[in-house]
């Protein structure tokens, strides 16, 4: 037995100052924990110091640097295979920890033996509460979206209470490590998007269980919000979602998914051009490329391309 009781795992992609935040909020939330800890960094493939910067770091005990970019699926499953944990905290290098956010999910995940996540409350920059947790996508879920009872009907990340839901974001989540280990880790063909979805679909079909627990919080700063070519973000997106929906649910599902999650982001592309505070039509124009990517999943370039090219630049 290692001794050690919960293993925080940071993936960093290119935010060396996030990742230095999110370090520190993790020393002052590690200090009064009445367990062991330790501390992995995986730097996918950085070139600003990042791998650096964490290795010099007093809280890091383990940085494994990759020389090539990966996507989130294989590098959350390197960190659960090396975690010596019997809790494993999935940790993106933009989530700031609160302290005592770590101890409310261990005592979430302790005190329910069938539970396999515990997902924290996330928070923006600005204080406001970003949803967290959601019930898995289905064609209902889809046609909750198609009018726009979205909030009221699929997010399940509200209350005050620990609450058993059906998914939790990875930006702060904390997973039994044996549970992890019985449905084979996170599947590597999510390369960003929908992983911690269908993780949370095969736990769910082995009997677990997730939690939301709203006393543990983080603060997310969406660094992946700030890319200069969103487009990426909306097409990796786009087929993710499809291709979760074709793996759980079959051809016909996914087909349903795709017209009526279009529908839903058609109607925003011509709400925006006639509402206030979309000037330029830039949210237009945004939500229509939801539009064209959702119909269209396996055309344009997400971030796995991107990833590609920039391993080949190096």
């Amino acid at each position: 037995m290692s001794g050690v009781e919960l293993s925080y795992c940071v993936v960093n992609t290119s935010q060396r100052e996030l990742l230095l935040r999110g370090l520190e909020a993790i020393a002052r939330d590690r200090a009064g924990l009445p367990f062991a800890t330790e501390v992995l960094v995986l730097d996918n493939g950085s070139r600003d110091g990042s791998a650096e910067a964490a290795r010099t770091h007093s809280a890091v005990d383990e940085v494994i640097a990759l020389e090539h970019r990966r996507g989130k699926g294989a590098n959350d499953t390197e960190l659960l295979q090396r975690a010596r944990g019997r809790f494993a905290l999935l940790l993106n290098e933009d989530s700031e920890l609160h302290p005592g956010a770590s101890l409310a999910l261990h005592r979430a995940l302790d005190e329910r033996p069938d539970a396999a996540c515990a997902g924290a409350r996330l928070l923006r920059p600005d204080g406001r509460q970003q949803a967290s947790a959601w019930r898995f996508p289905t064609p209902l879920t889809a046609l909750a979206g198609a009018f726009f009872l979205h909030r009221r009907l699929v997010v399940q990340s509200t209350g005050e209470q620990t609450r058993e839901v059906d998914w939790c974001q990875s930006a702060a989540l904390l997973v039994r490590s044996e549970a992890a280990v019985a449905v084979g880790y996170l599947d590597p063909g999510f390369f960003v998007y929908s992983d911690e979805v269908d993780f949370a679909r095969r736990l769910r079909n082995a009997g677990w269980r997730s939690l939301w627990v709203p006393a543990a919080v983080a603060v997310h700063h969406e660094q992946l919000s700030t890319d200069l070519i969103p487009e990426r973000r909306i097409v990796e997106m786009a087929r993710n979602r499809d291709l979760y929906i074709r793996k759980h649910h079959g051809d016909g599902a996914a087909l349903a998914v795709r017209l009526l999650t279009a529908w839903a982001y058609g109607l925003r592309a011509l709400a925006a051009l006639v509402l206030p505070g979309h000037v330029g039509g830039r949210d237009s124009n945004r939500y229509w490329r939801h539009v064209t990517a959702t119909l269209r999943p396996g055309r344009g370039e997400g971030l796995r391309e991107a990833a590609e090219r920039y391993n080949r630049s190096a």
